[in-house]
Protein backbone atom coordinates (compact mmCIF):
# COMPACT_ATOMS: atom_id res chain seq x y z
CA UNK A 1 0.00 0.00 0.00
CA UNK A 2 1.28 3.30 -0.77
CA UNK A 3 -0.18 6.57 0.24
CA UNK A 4 0.85 10.35 -0.76
CA UNK A 5 0.80 13.23 1.34
CA UNK A 6 -1.47 16.09 0.40
CA UNK A 7 -0.88 19.35 1.93
CA UNK A 8 -3.83 21.58 1.31
CA UNK A 9 -6.50 18.68 1.65
CA UNK A 10 -9.05 20.86 2.59
CA UNK A 11 -10.17 22.64 -0.34
CA UNK A 12 -6.88 22.34 -1.91
CA UNK A 13 -6.73 25.40 0.09
CA UNK A 14 -3.55 25.39 2.08
CA UNK A 15 -4.17 27.91 4.67
CA UNK A 16 -7.49 25.92 5.49
CA UNK A 17 -5.41 23.27 5.98
CA UNK A 18 -3.05 24.23 8.28
CA UNK A 19 -5.20 25.92 10.66
CA UNK A 20 -7.46 22.54 10.93
CA UNK A 21 -4.05 20.14 11.34
CA UNK A 22 -2.80 22.90 14.15
CA UNK A 23 -5.57 21.78 16.40
CA UNK A 24 -3.60 19.50 18.49
CA UNK A 25 -0.57 22.45 18.77
CA UNK A 26 -3.40 25.06 19.89
CA UNK A 27 -4.06 22.15 22.34
CA UNK A 28 -1.22 21.19 23.80
CA UNK A 29 -0.29 24.76 24.22
CA UNK A 30 -3.61 25.56 25.97
CA UNK A 31 -3.38 22.43 28.23
CA UNK A 32 0.83 23.46 29.22
CA UNK A 33 -0.08 27.02 29.61
CA UNK A 34 -3.56 27.65 30.61
CA UNK A 35 -5.09 24.61 31.55
CA UNK A 36 -1.60 23.57 33.81
CA UNK A 37 -2.16 19.86 32.86
CA UNK A 38 0.58 17.62 33.46
CA UNK A 39 3.33 16.95 30.98
CA UNK A 40 2.46 13.39 30.57
CA UNK A 41 -0.85 13.51 30.15
CA UNK A 42 -1.21 16.86 27.98
CA UNK A 43 1.54 14.62 25.65
CA UNK A 44 -0.77 11.14 25.46
CA UNK A 45 -4.25 13.46 24.95
CA UNK A 46 -2.50 15.96 22.36
CA UNK A 47 -0.69 12.44 20.45
CA UNK A 48 -4.50 11.51 20.60
CA UNK A 49 -5.69 14.56 18.92
CA UNK A 50 -3.18 14.54 16.72
CA UNK A 51 -4.13 10.75 15.26
CA UNK A 52 -7.39 11.34 14.63
CA UNK A 53 -6.50 14.77 13.04
CA UNK A 54 -4.55 13.55 10.62
CA UNK A 55 -6.12 10.54 9.76
CA UNK A 56 -9.49 12.66 9.01
CA UNK A 57 -7.71 15.85 7.53
CA UNK A 58 -5.41 13.54 5.54
CA UNK A 59 -6.96 10.31 5.13
CA UNK A 60 -3.38 9.10 6.15
CA UNK A 61 -4.33 5.05 7.06
CA UNK A 62 -4.42 4.36 10.67
CA UNK A 63 -1.51 1.66 10.37
CA UNK A 64 1.06 3.95 8.84
CA UNK A 65 -0.12 6.47 11.40
CA UNK A 66 -0.12 4.12 14.87
CA UNK A 67 3.28 3.05 13.25
CA UNK A 68 5.33 6.52 13.02
CA UNK A 69 3.97 7.22 16.19
CA UNK A 70 5.45 4.24 17.26
CA UNK A 71 9.08 5.23 15.32
CA UNK A 72 8.53 8.24 17.35
CA UNK A 73 8.30 7.04 20.25
CA UNK A 74 10.79 4.26 20.12
CA UNK A 75 13.64 7.23 19.34
CA UNK A 76 11.94 9.68 22.24
CA UNK A 77 13.15 6.20 24.60
CA UNK A 78 16.66 5.58 22.64
CA UNK A 79 18.47 7.69 22.26
CA UNK A 80 16.56 10.59 24.62
CA UNK A 81 15.18 8.89 27.27
CA UNK A 82 18.42 6.65 27.67
CA UNK A 83 20.79 10.29 28.00
CA UNK A 84 18.53 12.16 30.56
CA UNK A 85 18.36 8.19 32.88
CA UNK A 86 22.64 8.22 32.45
CA UNK A 87 22.29 11.84 33.43
CA UNK A 88 20.37 11.74 36.21
CA UNK A 89 22.17 8.80 37.38
CA UNK A 90 25.78 10.23 37.61
CA UNK A 91 24.57 13.47 39.13
CA UNK A 92 22.31 10.85 41.89
CA UNK A 93 25.46 9.19 42.22
CA UNK A 94 27.64 12.08 43.27
CA UNK A 95 25.36 13.09 45.72
CA UNK A 96 24.68 9.55 47.30
CA UNK A 97 28.55 9.57 47.86
CA UNK A 98 28.55 12.73 49.74
CA UNK A 99 30.81 14.22 47.19
CA UNK A 100 28.69 16.76 45.83
CA UNK A 101 28.71 18.72 49.07
CA UNK A 102 33.00 19.40 48.15
CA UNK A 103 31.70 20.32 44.49
CA UNK A 104 29.40 22.96 46.01
CA UNK A 105 32.50 24.13 48.01
CA UNK A 106 34.47 24.57 45.52
CA UNK A 107 32.36 26.03 43.09
CA UNK A 108 31.57 29.12 46.45
CA UNK A 109 35.35 29.32 45.92
CA UNK A 110 34.96 30.82 42.27
CA UNK A 111 32.36 32.76 44.23
CA UNK A 112 29.64 32.54 46.75
CA UNK A 113 27.09 34.75 44.74
CA UNK A 114 24.97 32.52 43.24
CA UNK A 115 24.59 34.69 40.07
CA UNK A 116 28.41 34.04 39.04
CA UNK A 117 27.46 30.32 39.73
CA UNK A 118 24.70 30.03 37.13
CA UNK A 119 26.86 31.68 34.94
CA UNK A 120 29.11 28.82 35.71
CA UNK A 121 27.11 26.13 35.48
CA UNK A 122 24.16 26.79 33.33
CA UNK A 123 26.14 29.00 30.95
CA UNK A 124 29.54 27.85 30.38
CA UNK A 125 30.18 23.93 31.77
CA UNK A 126 26.40 23.51 29.92
CA UNK A 127 27.64 25.16 26.43
CA UNK A 128 30.57 22.69 26.92
CA UNK A 129 28.66 19.62 27.12
CA UNK A 130 26.14 20.75 24.09
CA UNK A 131 29.15 20.77 22.33
CA UNK A 132 30.06 17.74 22.81
CA UNK A 133 26.87 15.80 23.49
CA UNK A 134 23.21 17.65 23.10
CA UNK A 135 20.02 16.13 22.99
CA UNK A 136 18.91 17.15 26.49
CA UNK A 137 22.52 16.27 28.58
CA UNK A 138 23.71 19.94 28.86
CA UNK A 139 20.44 20.73 30.36
CA UNK A 140 19.99 17.90 32.42
CA UNK A 141 23.44 17.62 34.23
CA UNK A 142 23.33 21.39 34.77
CA UNK A 143 19.67 21.86 36.29
CA UNK A 144 20.56 18.71 38.58
CA UNK A 145 23.73 20.15 39.67
CA UNK A 146 22.30 23.90 39.80
CA UNK A 147 19.41 21.97 42.77
CA UNK A 148 22.64 20.32 44.42
CA UNK A 149 23.63 23.67 45.15
CA UNK A 150 20.62 24.85 46.39
CA UNK A 151 18.64 26.31 43.26
CA UNK A 152 14.69 26.13 43.26
CA UNK A 153 14.00 23.29 41.10
CA UNK A 154 11.60 25.10 39.44
CA UNK A 155 14.14 28.48 38.35
CA UNK A 156 17.28 25.59 37.76
CA UNK A 157 15.24 24.36 35.05
CA UNK A 158 13.89 27.69 33.79
CA UNK A 159 17.67 29.49 33.25
CA UNK A 160 19.57 26.06 32.20
CA UNK A 161 16.96 26.21 29.47
CA UNK A 162 17.55 29.94 28.79
CA UNK A 163 21.24 29.60 29.18
CA UNK A 164 21.55 26.51 26.59
CA UNK A 165 20.46 28.72 23.74
CA UNK A 166 23.86 30.12 21.97
CA UNK A 167 25.60 26.64 21.72
CA UNK A 168 22.52 24.79 20.29
CA UNK A 169 23.25 25.44 16.36
CA UNK A 170 26.80 23.92 16.79
CA UNK A 171 26.10 21.05 19.06
CA UNK A 172 27.04 17.57 19.27
CA UNK A 173 30.07 18.46 17.24
CA UNK A 174 28.30 21.09 14.47
CA UNK A 175 25.24 18.48 14.04
CA UNK A 176 22.31 20.61 13.49
CA UNK A 177 25.02 22.77 10.56
CA UNK A 178 26.05 20.12 8.86
CA UNK A 179 22.16 18.91 8.76
CA UNK A 180 21.42 21.83 7.22
CA UNK A 181 24.43 22.06 4.81
CA UNK A 182 23.29 18.52 3.57
CA UNK A 183 19.73 19.18 2.85
CA UNK A 184 20.41 22.79 0.96
CA UNK A 185 23.66 21.56 -0.96
CA UNK A 186 24.99 25.16 0.53
CA UNK A 187 28.97 24.23 2.25
CA UNK A 188 28.84 23.74 5.77
CA UNK A 189 31.52 25.96 6.55
CA UNK A 190 29.61 29.26 4.68
CA UNK A 191 26.10 28.86 6.92
CA UNK A 192 28.52 27.88 10.05
CA UNK A 193 29.56 31.91 9.14
CA UNK A 194 25.76 32.99 8.58
CA UNK A 195 24.93 31.41 11.61
CA UNK A 196 27.60 32.41 13.76
CA UNK A 197 27.44 35.87 12.90
CA UNK A 198 23.57 36.25 14.16
CA UNK A 199 24.44 33.73 17.14
CA UNK A 200 27.28 35.91 18.17
CA UNK A 201 25.41 38.96 19.11
CA UNK A 202 22.89 37.03 20.97
CA UNK A 203 25.59 34.87 23.14
CA UNK A 204 26.49 38.45 24.67
CA UNK A 205 23.18 38.81 25.13
CA UNK A 206 22.39 35.24 26.75
CA UNK A 207 24.35 35.75 30.60
CA UNK A 208 22.21 38.79 31.01
CA UNK A 209 18.90 37.54 29.93
CA UNK A 210 19.63 34.31 32.22
CA UNK A 211 20.05 36.52 35.42
CA UNK A 212 17.38 39.15 34.40
CA UNK A 213 15.34 36.37 34.61
CA UNK A 214 16.92 34.66 37.97
CA UNK A 215 17.05 37.69 39.49
CA UNK A 216 15.63 40.73 37.41
CA UNK A 217 17.23 43.83 36.23
CA UNK A 218 18.25 45.70 39.28
CA UNK A 219 20.39 42.77 40.69
CA UNK A 220 21.74 41.86 37.37
CA UNK A 221 23.33 45.46 36.77
CA UNK A 222 25.25 44.01 40.11
CA UNK A 223 26.66 41.37 38.27
CA UNK A 224 27.31 42.90 34.84
CA UNK A 225 29.97 42.91 34.06
CA UNK A 226 31.02 39.43 35.13
CA UNK A 227 27.78 38.37 32.87
CA UNK A 228 29.81 40.25 30.18
CA UNK A 229 32.85 38.77 30.77
CA UNK A 230 31.04 34.99 30.20
CA UNK A 231 29.21 36.80 27.22
CA UNK A 232 31.98 38.42 25.48
CA UNK A 233 34.65 35.90 26.36
CA UNK A 234 32.04 33.33 24.86
CA UNK A 235 31.34 35.55 21.54
CA UNK A 236 35.24 36.42 20.49
CA UNK A 237 36.60 33.13 19.86
CA UNK A 238 32.96 31.91 18.71
CA UNK A 239 32.95 34.53 15.98
CA UNK A 240 36.33 33.50 14.25
CA UNK A 241 35.80 29.92 14.71
CA UNK A 242 32.28 29.67 13.14
CA UNK A 243 33.42 31.97 10.09
CA UNK A 244 37.13 30.27 9.70
CA UNK A 245 37.00 26.60 11.15
CA UNK A 246 33.00 25.53 10.56
CA UNK A 247 30.76 23.84 12.90
CA UNK A 248 32.28 21.09 14.23
CA UNK A 249 34.64 22.86 17.39
CA UNK A 250 32.53 26.26 18.22
CA UNK A 251 30.52 25.64 21.25
CA UNK A 252 33.15 23.25 22.51
CA UNK A 253 36.39 25.97 22.49
CA UNK A 254 34.36 29.14 23.34
CA UNK A 255 32.74 27.55 26.05
CA UNK A 256 35.93 26.68 27.78
CA UNK A 257 36.92 29.86 27.45
CA UNK A 258 34.14 31.90 28.61
CA UNK A 259 34.25 29.85 31.96
CA UNK A 260 38.35 30.57 32.09
CA UNK A 261 37.60 33.90 31.61
CA UNK A 262 35.49 34.21 33.62
CA UNK A 263 37.08 32.26 36.58
CA UNK A 264 40.04 34.62 35.96
CA UNK A 265 37.92 37.83 36.30
CA UNK A 266 36.80 36.61 39.70
CA UNK A 267 39.55 36.37 41.18
CA UNK A 268 40.16 40.19 40.50
CA UNK A 269 36.35 41.75 40.95
CA UNK A 270 33.53 40.96 43.39
CA UNK A 271 30.26 42.12 43.38
CA UNK A 272 29.55 44.50 45.92
CA UNK A 273 26.67 42.93 47.14
CA UNK A 274 26.81 38.80 47.86
CA UNK A 275 23.63 37.52 46.38
CA UNK A 276 21.94 34.55 48.19
CA UNK A 277 18.35 32.78 48.17
CA UNK A 278 15.95 34.04 50.90
CA UNK A 279 16.15 32.22 53.66
CA UNK A 280 19.28 31.28 53.17
CA UNK A 281 21.71 31.50 55.92
CA UNK A 282 24.99 33.31 55.49
CA UNK A 283 28.22 31.84 56.29
CA UNK A 284 31.54 33.28 57.13
CA UNK A 285 35.11 31.81 56.10
CA UNK A 286 35.40 30.52 59.16
CA UNK A 287 32.51 28.41 58.86
CA UNK A 288 32.76 27.24 55.86
CA UNK A 289 34.93 23.76 55.65
CA UNK A 290 38.32 24.01 54.20
CA UNK A 291 38.98 20.87 51.70
CA UNK A 292 42.54 19.42 50.22
CA UNK A 293 43.15 19.77 46.54
CA UNK A 294 43.10 16.19 46.67
CA UNK A 295 39.94 15.98 48.09
CA UNK A 296 38.45 18.66 45.58
CA UNK A 297 39.88 16.83 42.49
CA UNK A 298 38.03 13.88 43.98
CA UNK A 299 35.12 14.76 44.90
CA UNK A 300 35.05 16.84 40.90
CA UNK A 301 36.57 13.55 39.02
CA UNK A 302 32.95 12.56 37.68
CA UNK A 303 33.02 15.57 35.78
CA UNK A 304 36.53 15.10 34.57
CA UNK A 305 35.74 11.85 33.28
CA UNK A 306 32.94 13.07 32.01
CA UNK A 307 34.40 15.81 29.76
CA UNK A 308 36.90 13.39 28.59
CA UNK A 309 34.46 11.02 27.47
CA UNK A 310 32.00 13.30 25.92
CA UNK A 311 35.18 15.00 23.82
CA UNK A 312 36.47 11.49 22.62
CA UNK A 313 32.42 10.33 21.83
CA UNK A 314 32.47 13.61 20.04
CA UNK A 315 35.11 13.28 17.53
CA UNK A 316 34.39 12.01 13.94
CA UNK A 317 37.20 9.49 14.13
CA UNK A 318 35.99 7.72 17.22
CA UNK A 319 32.48 7.32 15.63
CA UNK A 320 33.63 5.73 11.91
CA UNK A 321 35.70 3.56 14.14
CA UNK A 322 32.39 2.41 16.43
CA UNK A 323 30.03 2.49 13.54
CA UNK A 324 31.72 1.61 10.22
CA UNK A 325 34.52 -0.51 12.25
CA UNK A 326 32.76 -2.07 15.11
CA UNK A 327 29.27 -1.40 13.63
CA UNK A 328 28.13 -1.20 16.82
CA UNK A 329 24.45 0.34 16.32
CA UNK A 330 20.97 -1.46 15.82
CA UNK A 331 19.42 -0.75 12.47
CA UNK A 332 16.02 -1.12 11.01
CA UNK A 333 15.77 -0.30 7.81
CA UNK A 334 12.34 -0.46 7.06
CA UNK A 335 9.87 0.25 10.16
CA UNK A 336 6.84 -2.10 9.90
CA UNK A 337 3.21 -0.32 8.63
CA UNK A 338 5.58 2.71 7.28
CA UNK A 339 8.39 1.85 5.16
CA UNK A 340 7.73 2.10 1.38
CA UNK A 341 4.07 3.40 2.39
CA UNK A 342 4.64 7.07 2.73
CA UNK A 343 5.62 9.35 -0.09
CA UNK A 344 6.50 12.97 -0.12
CA UNK A 345 4.89 14.91 -2.49
CA UNK A 346 5.21 18.41 -5.00
CA UNK A 347 5.99 21.44 -4.05
CA UNK A 348 8.28 19.77 -0.89
CA UNK A 349 10.03 17.46 -3.56
CA UNK A 350 10.24 17.93 -7.44
CA UNK A 351 8.41 15.04 -8.03
CA UNK A 352 6.44 12.19 -5.60
CA UNK A 353 9.38 10.14 -3.62
CA UNK A 354 9.18 7.66 -0.76
CA UNK A 355 9.56 9.19 2.79
CA UNK A 356 12.36 6.95 4.30
CA UNK A 357 11.19 5.29 7.27
CA UNK A 358 13.89 3.30 9.38
CA UNK A 359 15.27 3.32 12.96
CA UNK A 360 18.97 3.42 13.69
CA UNK A 361 20.07 3.36 17.15
CA UNK A 362 24.00 3.79 17.90
CA UNK A 363 24.04 2.95 20.86
CA UNK A 364 27.99 2.55 21.80
CA UNK A 365 28.65 6.32 20.04
CA UNK A 366 25.40 7.66 21.59
CA UNK A 367 25.56 10.62 23.88
CA UNK A 368 23.90 8.35 26.94
CA UNK A 369 25.67 5.64 26.75
CA UNK A 370 28.92 8.33 27.35
CA UNK A 371 27.63 9.17 30.48
CA UNK A 372 26.29 5.83 31.68
CA UNK A 373 30.20 4.61 31.30
CA UNK A 374 30.78 7.79 33.16
CA UNK A 375 28.49 6.85 35.73
CA UNK A 376 30.10 3.62 36.07
CA UNK A 377 33.80 4.54 36.82
CA UNK A 378 32.35 7.05 38.78
CA UNK A 379 30.90 4.01 41.02
CA UNK A 380 34.49 2.67 41.42
CA UNK A 381 36.02 6.28 42.54
CA UNK A 382 33.48 7.18 44.40
CA UNK A 383 33.84 3.88 46.54
CA UNK A 384 29.66 3.40 46.26
CA UNK A 385 28.80 -0.25 47.07
CA UNK A 386 27.49 -1.92 43.68
CA UNK A 387 24.38 -2.70 45.54
CA UNK A 388 23.98 0.64 46.77
CA UNK A 389 24.36 2.03 42.84
CA UNK A 390 21.51 -0.32 41.69
CA UNK A 391 19.46 0.73 44.39
CA UNK A 392 20.12 4.42 43.03
CA UNK A 393 19.73 3.73 39.56
CA UNK A 394 16.39 1.95 40.81
CA UNK A 395 15.68 5.15 42.10
CA UNK A 396 16.34 7.50 38.98
CA UNK A 397 14.40 5.25 36.86
CA UNK A 398 11.46 5.91 39.31
CA UNK A 399 12.18 9.71 39.27
CA UNK A 400 12.14 9.79 35.81
CA UNK A 401 9.18 7.56 34.60
CA UNK A 402 6.44 10.43 34.14
CA UNK A 403 9.29 12.49 31.95
CA UNK A 404 9.72 9.24 29.90
CA UNK A 405 6.17 9.02 29.04
CA UNK A 406 6.31 12.85 28.24
CA UNK A 407 9.00 12.62 26.01
CA UNK A 408 8.05 9.45 24.36
CA UNK A 409 4.48 10.87 23.49
CA UNK A 410 5.77 14.40 22.34
CA UNK A 411 8.87 12.53 20.14
CA UNK A 412 5.65 10.28 18.51
CA UNK A 413 3.97 13.36 17.71
CA UNK A 414 6.60 15.13 16.04
CA UNK A 415 6.98 11.93 14.36
CA UNK A 416 3.51 11.48 13.33
CA UNK A 417 3.32 15.36 11.84
CA UNK A 418 6.42 14.73 9.62
CA UNK A 419 4.73 11.44 8.07
CA UNK A 420 1.23 12.37 8.20
CA UNK A 421 2.75 15.93 6.32
CA UNK A 422 1.52 18.01 8.81
CA UNK A 423 4.44 20.17 9.25
CA UNK A 424 5.21 20.43 5.64
CA UNK A 425 1.12 21.98 5.49
CA UNK A 426 2.59 24.46 8.40
CA UNK A 427 6.00 25.69 6.80
CA UNK A 428 3.86 26.07 3.07
CA UNK A 429 1.54 28.18 4.73
CA UNK A 430 3.98 30.73 6.37
CA UNK A 431 5.56 30.74 2.86
CA UNK A 432 2.50 32.06 0.97
CA UNK A 433 3.12 35.39 3.51
CA UNK A 434 5.54 36.31 0.51
CA UNK A 435 7.49 39.42 0.62
CA UNK A 436 7.13 39.23 4.64
CA UNK A 437 8.37 35.60 4.97
CA UNK A 438 11.52 37.26 6.10
CA UNK A 439 9.55 37.94 9.41
CA UNK A 440 8.18 34.12 9.43
CA UNK A 441 11.04 32.76 8.89
CA UNK A 442 12.84 32.54 12.27
CA UNK A 443 9.29 31.88 13.67
CA UNK A 444 9.07 28.62 11.22
CA UNK A 445 12.15 27.34 12.63
CA UNK A 446 10.98 28.11 15.92
CA UNK A 447 7.91 26.09 15.35
CA UNK A 448 10.31 22.92 13.46
CA UNK A 449 12.17 22.71 17.24
CA UNK A 450 8.31 23.02 18.72
CA UNK A 451 7.60 19.96 16.89
CA UNK A 452 10.11 17.68 17.02
CA UNK A 453 12.12 19.19 19.50
CA UNK A 454 15.28 19.08 17.70
CA UNK A 455 17.18 21.91 15.48
CA UNK A 456 18.49 18.99 13.42
CA UNK A 457 15.34 17.71 12.43
CA UNK A 458 13.79 21.53 12.26
CA UNK A 459 16.87 22.33 9.93
CA UNK A 460 15.94 18.65 7.75
CA UNK A 461 11.95 19.86 7.54
CA UNK A 462 12.38 23.09 6.59
CA UNK A 463 16.17 23.75 5.39
CA UNK A 464 15.01 23.20 1.75
CA UNK A 465 12.16 24.94 1.97
CA UNK A 466 13.93 28.07 3.45
CA UNK A 467 16.55 28.38 0.64
CA UNK A 468 13.85 27.84 -1.86
CA UNK A 469 11.57 30.75 -1.34
CA UNK A 470 13.99 33.12 -0.57
CA UNK A 471 15.62 32.05 -4.14
CA UNK A 472 11.32 32.47 -5.29
CA UNK A 473 11.79 36.13 -3.31
CA UNK A 474 15.42 37.31 -4.78
CA UNK A 475 16.81 37.14 -1.28
CA UNK A 476 20.05 35.71 -0.47
CA UNK A 477 19.16 32.01 1.02
CA UNK A 478 21.78 32.04 3.39
CA UNK A 479 19.46 34.76 5.48
CA UNK A 480 16.00 33.00 5.91
CA UNK A 481 18.40 29.15 6.34
CA UNK A 482 20.53 31.32 9.30
CA UNK A 483 17.39 32.80 10.22
CA UNK A 484 15.59 28.87 10.32
CA UNK A 485 18.75 27.55 12.73
CA UNK A 486 18.41 30.92 14.76
CA UNK A 487 15.22 30.78 15.38
CA UNK A 488 14.95 27.78 15.70
CA UNK A 489 17.26 27.79 19.15
CA UNK A 490 14.67 29.95 20.97
CA UNK A 491 12.19 27.13 20.59
CA UNK A 492 14.65 25.26 22.39
CA UNK A 493 12.52 26.37 25.22
CA UNK A 494 9.54 25.62 25.21
CA UNK A 495 10.12 22.42 23.00
CA UNK A 496 8.00 19.89 25.09
CA UNK A 497 10.57 17.40 25.00
CA UNK A 498 13.65 19.45 26.33
CA UNK A 499 10.83 20.84 28.90
CA UNK A 500 10.16 17.26 29.93
CA UNK A 501 14.10 16.44 30.39
CA UNK A 502 14.32 19.84 32.50
CA UNK A 503 11.56 18.80 34.57
CA UNK A 504 13.04 15.23 35.17
CA UNK A 505 16.12 15.82 35.91
CA UNK A 506 15.35 18.43 38.49
CA UNK A 507 12.48 16.54 39.84
CA UNK A 508 9.29 18.20 38.81
CA UNK A 509 8.17 15.29 36.60
CA UNK A 510 4.47 16.34 36.41
CA UNK A 511 4.71 19.47 36.29
CA UNK A 512 5.83 20.51 33.18
CA UNK A 513 2.98 22.91 32.60
CA UNK A 514 5.28 25.58 35.02
CA UNK A 515 8.47 25.37 33.18
CA UNK A 516 6.47 25.84 29.96
CA UNK A 517 4.19 28.85 31.78
CA UNK A 518 7.53 30.49 32.38
CA UNK A 519 9.21 29.90 29.18
CA UNK A 520 7.49 31.01 26.60
CA UNK A 521 6.94 34.64 27.28
CA UNK A 522 11.24 34.51 27.14
CA UNK A 523 11.43 31.85 23.93
CA UNK A 524 8.35 34.63 22.46
CA UNK A 525 11.02 38.04 23.91
CA UNK A 526 14.13 36.27 22.00
CA UNK A 527 12.56 34.78 18.93
CA UNK A 528 11.45 38.51 18.65
CA UNK A 529 15.25 39.32 19.16
CA UNK A 530 15.90 37.66 16.35
CA UNK A 531 13.32 38.62 13.58
CA UNK A 532 14.98 41.99 14.62
CA UNK A 533 18.35 40.96 13.66
CA UNK A 534 17.13 39.59 10.70
CA UNK A 535 15.37 42.46 9.00
CA UNK A 536 18.93 44.39 9.98
CA UNK A 537 20.80 42.15 7.78
CA UNK A 538 17.87 42.07 5.13
CA UNK A 539 18.27 46.07 4.79
CA UNK A 540 20.34 47.83 7.08
CA UNK A 541 23.53 45.17 6.86
CA UNK A 542 23.45 42.57 3.99
CA UNK A 543 27.33 42.66 3.72
CA UNK A 544 27.43 40.70 7.24
CA UNK A 545 26.54 37.47 5.05
CA UNK A 546 28.00 35.68 2.77
CA UNK A 547 26.70 35.82 -0.74
CA UNK A 548 25.93 32.52 -2.80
Amino acid sequence: MQWTQNYAALGDNIVLTAFVVAIPIFFLIWALAFKRMKGHIAGLLTLLIALVTVILVYKMPFTAAISATLLGMVNGLFPIGWIIIAAVFLYNLTVKSGKFDIVKSSISSISDDRRIQALVIAFCFSSFLEGVAGQGAPVAIAAAMLIGLGFNPLKAAVISLVANVPPVPFGPVGTPTIMMSSVTGIDEKVISHAVGTQVTFISIIIPIFMLFVMVGWKKTVEVLPAALVAGIGFAIPFYFITKYMGPILPSIISSVISLLALAAFTRVWKPKTIYRFPDEKETTSGEQKKYSAGEIIHAWSPFYILMGVMTVWGTPSFKNWVLNDLKWFVSIDNWPGLGGVVYKAAPIVKQAEVYAAGYRWDYFSAAGTALMLTAIVSIFILRIKPGTAVKVLGETVNQLKFSLITIASVLGLAYLSNYSGLSFTLGLAFVETGKIFIIFSPILGWLGVFLTGSVTSSAALFGKMQQVTAEYLQLNPLLTISANMTGAIMGKLISPQSIAVAAGAVGLAGRENEIFRQTIKYSLMLVALVIVIILIQAYLLPGTLPKI
